[in-house]
């Protein structure tokens, strides 16, 4: 990801200036700082693409750094890559448990380190595009569906809906034209682990129905088979 802004974590200089060469070299945008709360201070002031951390630090070590930072939720999605000397199994788990998104130990390979870097922004990137697909506004004719809000209007007024009917009105809206059974929406809906029948969703679609008015039309019985949302 030619451009993203690195920033890294390291107190070793002879590492650092090798880590922050090899990134520039390779069209990265990097800034290198010593400390722990260096480390927050410039993620603060910069919100860097990716931090590539050492876990060894003087001051706040880079455990509690990256804990600090994957509570936050304004940092959270920040990718972090832990770079250091501490290999055991245990070091590695216990970075992961706290969030880091990937692990290197020293000695390590500049290329290596590059290659990691790139699959790792891809992945951010990717679950970025992905959260905003699942979090997208579908305007139907006179009907709302505002994920972000949770929110349901038709003709610009609020529906009152229950959680279930409206994950059962997300759930078709999601998929226009494609017939679900009874038990594709319920696995939808609840996911595999559920103690309802599928005589639950044909009450939930009558509600729906009846709330959305004549918005309700856009949900089509398929007889014997189960429903669908029109196209």
């Amino acid at each position: 990801m030619s451009g993203s802004l690195v920033l890294v974590v390291e107190d070793e200089a002879d590492i650092r200036e090798l880590v922050e060469y090899s990134l520039t070299k390779a069209g990265f945008q990097v800034t290198g700082v010593v400390t722990g709360e260096e480390a927050l201070a410039a993620v603060e002031a910069q919100s860097p693409d990716v931090v590539v951390l050492d876990l060894m630090l003087p001051g706040i070590d880079g455990l509690n750094v990256c804990r600090r930072l994957k509570k936050d939720l304004r940092t959270n999605s920040i990718p972090i890559v832990m770079l250091t000397a501490k290999g055991e199994e245990s070091d590695v788990v216990r970075g992961l448990e706290m969030g880091a998104d990937d692990y290197i130990t020293k000695p390590f390979s500049p290329r290596v380190l590059i290659a990691r870097l790139q699959a790792v922004l891809r992945r951010a990137a990717s679950e970025e595009e992905h959260d905003a697909k699942e979090h997208r506004d579908i305007i139907i004719r006179n009907l709302e569906i505002r994920p972000r809000r949770h929110e349901v209007l038709v003709d610009g007024n609020a529906v009152d809906l229950t959680a279930t009917e409206y994950r059962v009105l997300v759930f078709l809206a999601k998929n226009p034209g494609w017939v679900s059974t009874r038990n594709q929406i319920l696995d939808g809906v609840h996911g595999g682990n559920y103690a309802i029948t599928e005589r639950a969703v044909d009450v939930q679609i009558v509600g729906l129905r009846r709330k959305l008015g004549s918005a309700g039309e856009f949900i089509e019985t398929v007889r014997g088979v189960g429903y669908r949302f029109k196209e």
